[in-house]
């Protein structure tokens, strides 16, 4: 008998104690719940993705690290090159200032291999404001690099 009692008596806070939430969130606004701030190195600080001569986009996106940018930064720049046949060939993702996004967009650059051989490829700069999908960022290479007849 005292068995029974006993969870009687559980059940019944428990009850209760379910009934006290229930009516407590009912009065919380969902619309003004605000999320708690990532500590920053310092104010209006940044991040980007970063690597180091990565084959392709998908290795360099697969693997990169996001690192708070330097305070004489305002830009995330990805550097990108290709064959003449759209074929990537390098990417470089990192934190840089407004000088080295002055001139973004697709360029055409001649190197020399150790054949002595012209070969034709295509270097991509294009620089963002912070993290980015890189969904988005192959739409907008593909946007930019349309007008040189590149299809990547």
């Amino acid at each position: 008998m005292t068995l029974i009692c006993h969870m009687l008596a559980v059940a019944f806070v428990q009850v209760l104690i379910v009934l006290g939430n229930w009516s407590l969130a009912k009065n919380i606004n969902f619309y003004n719940v605000r999320l708690p701030v990532d500590p920053t190195p310092f104010p209006s600080s940044f991040k980007c993705f970063t690597c180091d001569n990565v084959v392709d986009n998908y290795n360099c996106n697969r693997w990169a690290e996001d690192k708070w940018c330097p305070p004489n930064t305002q830009y995330c720049l990805t550097v990108h090159h290709f064959t003449s046949h759209g074929r990537s060939t390098s990417v470089t993702k990192k934190c840089a200032t407004r000088e080295e996004c002055h001139f973004v967009g697709c360029r055409h650059l001649r190197e020399t291999s150790r054949t002595l051989l012209r070969l034709l490829k295509i270097a991509l700069k294009v620089c963002w404001y912070y993290l980015i999908n890189p969904k988005l960022q192959q739409r907008a290479v593909t946007a930019i690099c349309k007008g040189m007849h590149i299809l990547l």
